[in-house]
């Protein structure tokens, strides 16, 4: 039957409801009701074969509550007059609501309406785009509005997000809804109140003033006559410290892998940094580092190689070490998989460096190929160190 049927009513309020048009209104004022939904009717050819099908039609919308049938007259040859419906009507908000037993969340969102109009009315705009994700955050919303009134009373705090005295509001709270909490202070906040070019979520306190976590920096310092090894065999120290330094490093070595991070052999004049993923911010400040010989040891896989892209935006001098097709085919015993390739353009790479990306995020080696740096051979490892230029690694040294 191709006839509107009764679900169809509840659907296509359902899809309202959705879009969030139908709480919108309680913020906005503007109302769409009455509101006449699609309504699907017999042919005249079907009233006279199918009549008693069109009669038990007309009983199913009858029945459905909340709704205002318009009828229209109708004759049957033997039957006489009839009237079916011919349009399909919901009068008001509330009816709508009954229909598709969205009162309680009606109730629930004009209750968020009411705080935010006597706390933060300047985000009134917000809830009549969000509705929904208002209704999601129902049970947070206080708290969200008294973090947003709390920052807009105190513009730049330069405290640390652990110093915010709210009942019920602590780091983990902040931290967690730093995307919800970014996009209203975006609007309570005045333009001069927020840095625009810090992100909203992974740059959330500085964007709004706050005091960040200090970067750290893991170092073993690869000669026992530099300053660094004073300090120990393996150094842990904040960037503004370790910029503030000069620790006489020429070469630096950077790896992923910890184990391989506290194996590296004696360099002169050298040190190794232990690599965090996708995490170089660190090294920008780092005035030393401009002037040492660097280089990054990270896995041959298609990850190992984006490091190395986003390693040359903060230190763009950095060259790769033993991620050369000889090094992945002198280790073809210990080839792995990796789960997920990325695919991405990498700008930062040099011709080789890019060619055999190419044939990894292509997989035309082997589907999904991964060496990790942890399965080549020490021997092979001191040997690429050895060749580096401007060195003279101290092999014999270091394996004592």
């Amino acid at each position: 039957m191709s006839w509107t049927a009764p679900d169809e009513v509840h659907a296509y309020l359902m899809r309202r409801w959705a879009r969030g048009e139908l709480l919108s209104s309680f913020v906005t004022g503007r109302s769409d009701f009455p509101m006449r939904a699609p309504c699907r009717t017999p042919s005249a050819r079907e009233m006279a074969d199918r009549f008693e099908e069109v009669r038990a039609w007309a009983a199913t919308l009858r029945a459905l509550p909340c709704v205002r049938l318009v009828m229209r007259a109708t004759r049957h040859r033997t039957l006489g007059a009839n009237e079916v419906p011919s349009e399909i009507w919901i009068d008001t908000l509330d009816d709508a609501l009954t229909l598709i037993h969205k009162t309680a969340e009606a109730r629930a969102f004009g209750r968020l309406l009411t705080i935010t109009r006597e706390t933060r009315p300047e985000l009134l705009g917000w809830l009549a785009d969000h509705p929904l994700r208002a209704l999601d955050l129902a049970g947070i919303w206080e708290r969200l509005l008294a973090v947003v009134t709390w920052i807009a009373a105190r513009p730049h705090p330069n405290i640390y997000l652990r110093q915010v005295d709210l009942p019920g509001v602590d780091s983990k709270f902040l931290e967690t809804h730093r995307g919800i909490l970014g996009a209203l202070l975006d609007i309570a906040l005045a333009k001069d109140a927020y840095d625009p070019g810090a992100s909203a979520t992974a740059g959330f306190a500085r964007r709004y003033g706050f005091r960040e976590k200090p970067l750290r920096v893991r170092l073993r310092p690869l000669d026992d006559s530099l300053p660094l090894a004073r300090l120990g065999a393996d150094i842990t120290l904040d960037a503004p410290s370790l910029a503030r330094l000069d620790p006489e490093v020429r070469h630096v070595i950077i790896t992923e892998n910890e184990v391989n991070f506290l194996a590296l052999p004696k360099i002169p004049r050298g040190t190794a940094l232990f690599g965090a993923g996708y995490g170089f911010a660190m090294l920008q400040d780092l005035p030393w580092l401009a002037q040492a010989h660097v280089h990054y040891w990270g896995d041959i896989d298609t990850h190992g190689f984006a490091i190395l892209d986003q390693l040359r935006v903060y230190c763009p001098h950095a060259q790769s070490l033993l991620m050369d097709h000889e090094t992945l085919f002198a280790h073809e015993a210990h080839w792995g998989r990796e789960d997920k390739q990325t695919v991405r353009d990498l700008p930062r790479l040099t011709p080789d460096e890019r060619r055999l990306y190419d044939e990894l995020r292509d997989n035309r080696i082997r589907p999904r190929l991964r060496l990790e740096q942890e399965h080549i051979g020490f021997r092979w490892v001191e040997q690429a160190i050895g060749r580096l230029p401007h060195t003279q690694a101290s092999l014999h040294e270091g394996a004592r």
